[in-house]
């Protein structure tokens, strides 16, 4: 299996520590290798895109993490954790504008110079499920994480 960069991250977090869970409201530039900008047509057209990128920064991995959402511990691959066997990220973000190869996003949470492997679009018909179960995240006051509670998230149920 080959991966090769189409572009770069360029974001305010400069390290781990800095890095908000799921992102926030901070502006993100995404900048597309100008090979590829010519795959960026007509993207303009879509408010939110799926950004999948290559954690660049990661370190060894743990089978079972503790998260910041629960201080018990769960399997790795039923978190969101980027210490990964393959670290890959994977975020939705808003499109707020194209300028040639760059894209403004907001709500990413990668670092600064973290390799974009791809692009989506991010469609509602397709992308967002009905009768979604969320396991152990179920019990998560995300008010500790996000400053809003769990009836008031959109994507926790």
């Amino acid at each position: 299996m080959q991966l090769k960069p189409i572009g770069i991250i360029h974001s305010p977090y400069k390290n781990r520590k800095k890095c908000p869970p799921q992102g926030r409201e901070e502006i993100c530039w995404i900048e597309v290798f100008e090979e590829y900008k010519e795959g960026l047509k007509d993207i303009n057209g879509f408010s939110h895109l799926i950004l999948l990128y290559w954690l660049h920064c990661s370190n060894h991995y743990s089978l079972t993490v503790k998260t910041p959402w629960d201080s018990e511990p769960h399997g790795v691959l039923a978190t969101r954790s980027p210490n990964r066997p393959n670290p890959l990220g994977f975020s939705v973000v808003e499109l707020i504008e194209r300028e040639g190869n760059q894209l403004k996003v907001k709500g990413l949470d990668a670092l600064e110079g973290t390799p974009l492997i791809d692009i989506k679009p991010y469609l509602p018909e397709i992308d967002a499920k009905a009768n979604v179960r969320v396991g152990w995240v179920k019990k998560t006051d995300f008010s500790k994480v996000y400053g809003k509670s769990k009836k008031e998230s959109k994507h926790i149920h």
